[in-house]
């Protein structure tokens, strides 16, 4: 679980249609799914109909939104977003200032970190790794132990 030490009753109250969790204090929409198990860190939000489950973790001021879903033991921190119908599953991390969206998965072990983007039906799994201005997009599957960085696209 992330370092960061959570007072839900010191945080500010939710907005309308909003609410803290209970496992980090984070905004919750209340259209969302987002099981007790889940952390969701005081300054992150989860938003929209996405659905974060399992031991997944959000946090750091990282959104989840759309329709997606964070599973497993999955990690979204930093400034991360992760919006449309995109999947981040099993102990996959996604940071920085990344940006996973439109129908594309993150699996297995796999990072996506810094400004790197994957999107339209992209998959990237296993212990493959997206970083810096990367952009991963169309159909494109990178896995095994591939690495993509800087202006790769």
């Amino acid at each position: 679980m992330s370092n960061e030490k959570t007072y839900v009753d010191e945080l500010p109250s939710a907005p309308s249609g909003w609410h803290r969790h209970l496992n980090g204090g984070g905004l919750v929409e209340d259209t969302t799914t987002v099981d007790d198990t889940a952390f969701i860190g005081p300054y992150a939000h989860v938003c929209g109909w996405a659905t974060v489950c399992g031991s997944a973790e959000v946090y750091g001021e990282a959104r989840v939104g759309g329709w997606a879903t964070v599973s497993g033991e999955a990690t979204v921190s930093g400034e991360a977003r992760v919006d449309g119908w995109a999947t981040v599953s099993g102990s996959a991390e996604v940071y920085g200032s990344a940006r996973v969206f439109g129908w594309a998965t993150v699996s297995g072990r796999a990072k996506v970190r810094g400004d790197a983007q994957v999107y339209d039906s992209a998959q990237v799994c296993d212990s493959a790794q997206v970083c810096d201005s990367a952009q991963v997009c169309g159909a494109a599957n990178v896995s095994g132990n591939a690495l993509v960085c800087e202006g790769a696209k």
